[in-house]
């Protein structure tokens, strides 16, 4: 059995149709310009409070937030200091956390400070810290905010 391949020459081929906006269905609802406006905006919900998204672990976070750094103009979270929060159910809060350098002003009283914010929190029972070295810290460990805070972006 043979097959037959079959070549045609034109000089122009038609332009296939343009969609247009006109052409939409119109469902009713109103059309919003950035479709993951909503998708961006949500927040993990956890299903217990000591989960990332629930109610305690996110109070964590925000005493974590109110922290400064007393020579940077940012608070300790979004300087890219915190590098883990584990919080369980039964209210133990676990920060592990890095200094800008070991030589820092403040190395031996921050981990005091944090350790005592997050004591502090309705909630938790009992606090821990753990200050390490490695991975050492970097401007790259900032969140956008605080680029934006130190004029860097």
């Amino acid at each position: 059995m043979s097959d037959s391949v079959r070549s045609e020459t034109v000089d122009a081929v038609d332009k296939p149709p343009r969609a247009q906006v006109s052409d939409a269905v119109d469902t009713g609802a109103e059309r919003q310009r950035d479709y993951l406006s909503g998708f961006l905006a949500q927040k993990p919900t956890g299903e217990a409070a000591h989960e990332p998204g629930g109610a305690l672990y996110e109070a964590v976070i925000d005493a974590l937030k109110d922290i400064f750094d007393p020579e940077i103009p940012v608070n300790i979270y979004d300087l890219g200091l915190i590098y883990g929060v584990d919080v369980t159910a039964d209210g133990h809060a676990a920060v592990t956390m890095t200094l800008t350098t070991p030589h820092c002003p403040v190395a031996e009283s921050m981990p005091g400070e944090v350790e005592m914010r997050v004591a502090a929190v309705p909630g938790i029972a009992f606090a821990d810290v753990n200050l390490v070295w490695d991975p050492p810290w970097d401007p790259q460990k900032m969140s956008d905010d605080a680029r934006l805070e130190l004029g860097m972006l």
